[in-house]
């Protein structure tokens, strides 16, 4: 639906100020929490959050809470993205370098701390895992929703020990686990051989941009990586482009909590995804959402959440 003279105007006035131009051009690349924008655009978060407030009453920006912490990103109405691409189309790009350069640098801290602490932390990697919910009951809720198979290829993105791998990796007559690091790669070596799987390639890949070829295999896996990452939207695009007909996407992460300090202690950008948010993200790339499996802990702690979607047939799309 297009946007209203009211409303373009309104988006208009919201825009028309150098810092929010600003702000628009960050939030383009990727989500920010108002403490990063602040970071970036080395003013107070105060004025910054001033801003930030009279872009969301706008509609040009979303603001989303997780946890403690409030993230901002571009409006997902397309009308209002298409705008929001015009108004950033007439910018001189020299004049936002300097905050790109800063957006980049805290990228690399971030990216970094990441990488340390997987490398840290990878011997320990299962473990750390499930100290929040039953592992067993996670697995055994993730096969009944991968379903008994033969699968013809199966891809695990973020394979961390490659505990996917080798849980379904006998229903699968190829199986690939990408990971970014090394060190996550050979426990997962180790892991698949141990379980004689000796069809199973690890590579290491980014999970943004994996190589693969569009809809090559019928099972894909994104198990606790999500809210790790800094755009979970993209990650959820590419590992849907791989899912091939009929084939069959499983994503498996937290619900919505307020435990903050796991971005500290582990490295936690979001504090888990809520039905809604992944259903769409899922429609988006094409897939066909069914219906969630929620498994709460049995004591204090998260509930993990499986959000299955299959990508529908040439007969499905027509008769739909």
């Amino acid at each position: 639906m297009a946007l209203t003279a009211d409303q373009t105007v309104d988006a208009l006035r919201a825009a028309g100020e150098p810092t929010r131009l600003r702000v628009l051009a960050l939030l383009s690349a990727e989500e920010l929490s108002v403490m990063e924008l602040s970071r970036v655009l080395d003013q107070s978060q105060p004025r910054v959050s001033r801003h930030l407030k009279l872009m969301t009453d706008a509609g040009l920006i979303e603001r989303f809470p997780d946890g403690a912490r409030v993230f901002y990103r571009i409006s997902a109405d397309p009308q209002t993205h298409r705008l929001v691409d015009m108004i950033l189309d007439l910018l001189d790009d020299a004049e936002g370098l300097a905050d790109h350069e800063r957006l980049e640098q805290v990228r690399t801290e971030r990216a970094a701390a990441a990488a340390a602490y997987f490398e840290k932390v990878a011997p320990q990697w299962d473990r750390i895992r499930s100290l929040y919910v039953a592992e067993t009951a996670v697995e055994a809720a993730i096969e009944t929703a991968a379903g008994p198979g033969p699968f013809q290829r199966v891809v695990d993105l973020g394979t961390g020990s490659g505990r996917m791998l080798t849980l379904l990796g006998k229903r699968a007559l190829m199986s690939i686990g990408l990971d970014l690091s090394h060190n996550m790669l050979n426990i997962a070596r180790t892991n698949v051989t141990r379980a004689g799987l000796d069809r199973v390639e690890l590579r290491h890949g980014d999970i943004f941009a994996t190589r693969l070829p569009a809809q090559s295999a019928d099972l894909v896996l994104v198990h606790q990586v999500l809210h790790y990452l800094v755009d979970p939207q993209a990650a959820v695009l590419e590992a849907a482009r791989l899912v091939g007909p009929a084939g069959r996407l499983l994503i498996i992460d937290f619900a919505p909590h307020e435990l903050e300090s796991l971005r500290e202690e582990h490295q936690h950008r979001r504090l888990g995804f809520s039905d809604e948010e992944i259903a769409r993200w899922l429609a988006d790339a094409g897939l066909a959402p069914e219906q969630p499996v929620a498994l709460p802990p049995d004591t204090d702690g998260l509930t993990v959440t499986i959000w299955p979607a299959t990508r529908p047939t040439l007969l499905e799309r027509q008769a739909a």
